[in-house]
């Protein structure tokens, strides 16, 4: 008589072997496999959302990074499908070793992106340079490890209950999918506010280990000989120690790659809703720097520079109401505030915790001359976009739009000619718009690009620019690049002729012409 529990001989195909000796009913079996699928998928997702994230903040440019993580691990899970086939006939050891090795690889790589940016200091170049390669190698490492567990976990559901393979790839995508919806709400609205990017991934690991772990130890042991379950046990805890080791020197951790990015003179570091917040300086002497997501957006060396030639030029003509979109640090108000005639100014800033710091701070505060204690300062909450949309029309004469760079990302429909469309709403006759464009001299596109979209929104624009008296000041310079901008470009607009510059600043030249609008379906910065 054949023993139906005897192992198939070699060359077999999977699809004949006997089923597992499981020490569950197959029902139970299925739904523990099932649970282990969507909560491998869950973590996986995590993993690409994280990658994502960190490179955003640490690189910039949103849409490329996520463009490219995504892409690079979908054609590295397609490899690793491919390469897990050779696994099938030791599923259960095989999807042992994938899940210790991607929850390793995935648990650790925030720390190893974050620590390799920070004592690397730089990301110029357009992917010459290692931390760019890194990302990517951990895209395509994850992406192998995630790919391959597919294949692995339709062997294994198949050796609890045969079934036709329509129902199984029914019931294994089913459970991934869910375990993807899962873990991609559970990133932004519970690791990434709550624990961060570092422990946040670190907690994923442990979980995808003890998953994986629990699964193959606990319903297809007996599919293992005794020295395999060993290495499987002592690899998972060893994988554990490392993940449980680093979320308990996180913090020490964290706070050295801050050192090497900001210096030694970090005074306030704090992560909201919305993004980081680093301050450092400001006392002893030492000039003041605040840094947003990993980008330096005012410098006490030269920020007055900045934020008259931003504002000034605006205040030439009726300005008792003024509109400030952005400029939370309350610099922009201070140099508002300065002129005779205000009787009202609105400041509509998307992080809370920026104005609470800027009123709270010290040194930030003395910098901006302490303008939120000024009756005629009313603070909203809220994001610009949004807000204009829902503005009174022509309810202000001054309108600036201090903003990050058009380079970045996130910021690039604050640039577009919808958005100069609702500004020019809000307009009185005769009213005026300030805008800081970017650096002229290194980003010429850009900067023209901003002056062409404010003319198609109907407004008409007097473009100016500064030096800059220290280069490694300049505002949305992140730490450690190379190549650094030497000059603020602005561009003034008004709603009827074209405003008058004053002594503002010199008009850019040569003008670059033939640019085409920036608008929100088609951003061209």
């Amino acid at each position: 008589m054949i023993d139906p529990h005897a192992p198939a001989p070699p060359g077999t195909p999977p699809a004949w072997r006997a089923p597992a000796r499981i020490p569950v009913r197959q029902a139970t079996g299925r739904f523990l496999v099932l649970a282990g699928v969507f909560v491998c998928a869950a973590c996986g997702l995590v993993y690409e959302l994280e990658l994502v994230a960190l490179a955003s903040y640490l690189i910039g440019d949103s849409v490329t990074q996520a463009s490219v993580v995504l892409s690079v691990m979908v054609f590295a899970m397609g490899i690793g499908s491919l390469a897990a086939k050779r696994l099938r006939r030791h599923a259960a050891a095989g999807f042992g070793a994938v899940e210790a090795t991607l929850a390793l690889v995935g648990g650790c790589s925030a720390m190893a992106l974050y620590a390799v940016f920070a004592w690397t200091g730089d990301w110029g170049g357009l992917w010459a340079d290692g931390p760019r390669w890194l990302l990517v190698a951990f895209s395509l490492g994850i992406g192998l490890l995630i790919g391959a567990e597919i294949p692995l976990l339709m062997e294994l559901i198949q050796r609890v209950r045969r079934q036709d393979a329509g129902g199984a790839v029914a019931d294994l995508f089913a459970a991934d999918y869910v375990g993807a919806l899962v873990g991609g709400l559970a990133f932004p609205f519970l690791l990434l506010p709550f624990l961060g990017q570092l422990t946040g991934a670190l907690l994923t690991g442990a979980v995808n280990v003890v998953a994986g772990g629990c699964l193959v130890l606990g319903l297809f042991r007996r599919d293992l000989t005794c020295r395999a379950r060993w290495l499987l046990i002592v690899t998972n805890v060893a994988v554990l120690g490392v993940l449980a080791s680093a979320a308990v020197l996180v913090d020490d951790f964290e706070r050295a790659a801050r050192t090497a990015v900001y210096g030694r003179d970090v005074r306030v570091a704090l992560q909201t809703d919305v993004q980081e917040i680093v301050l450092t300086g400001g006392t002893e002497g030492r000039p003041l720097d605040l840094f947003i997501d990993g980008r330096l957006r005012v410098s006490g060396r030269d920020e007055r520079r900045y934020h008259e030639a931003l504002v000034r030029p605006a205040m030439n003509g009726t300005h008792a109401r003024v509109l400030i979109l952005g400029g939370g640090d309350g610099l922009a108000a201070r140099e508002v505030l300065r002129h005779p005639g205000v009787r009202h100014v609105d400041l509509v800033e998307l992080d809370a915790e920026v104005v609470e710091l800027a009123d709270r701070d010290p040194a930030l505060s003395d910098l901006n001359d302490h303008a939120y204690d000024d009756p005629r300062v009313h603070v909203t909450t809220a994001d610009a976009f949004g807000w204009l949309r829902s503005a009174p029309t022509a309810a202000y004469d001054v309108v600036i739009a201090d903003l990050p760079d058009p380079g970045i990302t996130d910021s690039t429909k604050l640039y577009s000619q919808e958005f100069y469309g609702l500004a020019r709403r809000v307009l009185a006759d005769g009213g005026r718009l300030s805008v800081h464009a970017g650096p002229v001299r290194s980003r010429p596109e850009a900067f023209w690009t901003v002056e062409t979209t404010m003319r198609a929104a109907g407004l008409h624009t007097a473009p100016h620019r500064v030096s800059v008296q220290d280069s490694a000041s300049t505002a949305d310079r992140a730490p450690g690049l190379a190549r650094t901008p030497h000059d603020w470009g602005f561009v003034l607009a008004a709603t009827g002729g074209t405003p008058s510059l004053g002594t503002a600043g010199h008009v850019p030249a040569p003008r670059m012409t033939g640019l085409p609008a920036s608008t929100l379906v088609h951003p061209r910065y």
